[in-house]
């Protein structure tokens, strides 16, 4: 055990455990994902796109936990390979809403399913129960230090 203030041995410390599982999960995503020739973030774009389309270069980032640089080229390499159509004009503001082409779903639906068998590999151990349990537990706890609730 920890002395009181302290974080005490990393292996029992939630943080630490917690970045290990994102760790080992962003790995594994990566070798399913690389006989695809897509990277995580370029997966990423390509969910939040099929689920929320329209969405500009700053939205696709905020959604995808990278920065709007790095979304620009996620965003022009998928163009450059179709998987995605932006169109030439903004319809208001500066924002270039993007979405899915035929060959970026058809693309999706092989990615999906193999990190969703990865996601299952990881939860394997948990009973259902428990998997929901955990995904209440985790935005919980981003709730509590963001002070959002759980969209």
């Amino acid at each position: 055990m920890s002395q009181a203030g302290t974080v005490g041995p990393v292996d029992e410390a939630v943080g630490y455990v917690l970045k290990q599982a994102a760790t080992a999960l962003r790995a594994a995503m990566d070798t399913v994902l690389r006989p695809l020739e897509l990277t995580v973030p370029q997966y990423s774009c390509l969910e939040v796109l099929d689920q929320r389309p329209g969405l500009s270069s700053s939205e696709l980032a905020r959604a995808t936990f990278v920065s709007r640089q790095s979304m620009n080229l996620v965003l022009q390499s998928l163009q450059q390979r179709g998987l995605l159509a932006r169109a030439a004009v903004a319809t208001h503001g500066k924002a270039l809403p993007t979405e899915l082409t035929e060959a970026g779903r058809v693309q999706l639906q092989a990615a999906s399913t193999a990190v969703r068998a990865i996601e299952k590999q990881m939860l394997a151990p948990l009973a259902p129960d428990a998997q929901q349990r955990l995904l209440a537990d985790l935005a919980a706890c981003t709730a509590a230090l963001t002070g959002r609730s759980r969209a």
